[in-house]
């Protein structure tokens, strides 16, 4: 009895080497697969600041919570650089910029402006944005109550002034009496 304890322990202390050292070359492999981290050139006159009335207030909490997954600015972590949590930042950036860059505003024409706008106030209020996984890490970029406030008033003083604009263009355009 006391050998085949002997011997269990043993195999499970070599099966314990065994499964490391294969999950330690799996991890060096996957060093290896590594997605582009790319910060695009911003190019004047693209962005939302050159495009919208932006408050100090707001372009902090812009760039505070929203700007590494919605901008050609982003900040890189340490960890990015990290396979597998490499992959999933580099998809979340990918994926947050392809619904929304700051920095290529200029292509939304006035219909989309506004719904980004009244996404940005609404999934803000919800919580949804900025992502629980990117809050975890990065607390900074919660938004308090009075961050959302201050964005959803922003947002809503854009879509009026917007819409002023457009009627104040189309009054202009008509042909005088």
């Amino acid at each position: 009895m006391f050998f085949e304890k002997r011997r269990t322990r043993t195999f499970i202390i070599k099966a314990l080497k065994l499964s490391a050292l294969v999950f330690a070359s799996i991890f060096a492999g996957a060093q290896f697969i590594r997605p582009s981290r790319t910060n695009p050139p911003v190019k004047p006159g693209q962005s939302i600041e050159s495009h919208l009335h932006m408050t100090p207030d707001v372009a902090g909490i812009l760039k505070r919570s929203c700007d590494d997954c919605h901008s050609n600015r982003t900040d890189w972590p340490w960890y990015s650089n990290v396979a597998p949590v490499s992959w999933f930042v580099i998809d979340h950036v990918d994926y947050g910029r392809s619904h929304l860059n700051f920095s290529e505003w200029a292509k939304f024409d006035d219909a989309e402006a506004g719904e980004m706008l009244d996404a940005i106030c609404r999934l803000s209020k919800r919580g949804e944005m900025p992502l629980d996984s990117y809050t975890y890490i990065h607390r900074s970029a919660r938004l308090s109550p009075t961050d959302v406030k201050t964005l959803c008033d922003w947002t809503d003083a854009e879509q009026r002034r917007a819409t002023v604009g457009r009627t104040t263009q189309r009054l202009n355009s008509m042909p005088a009496p």
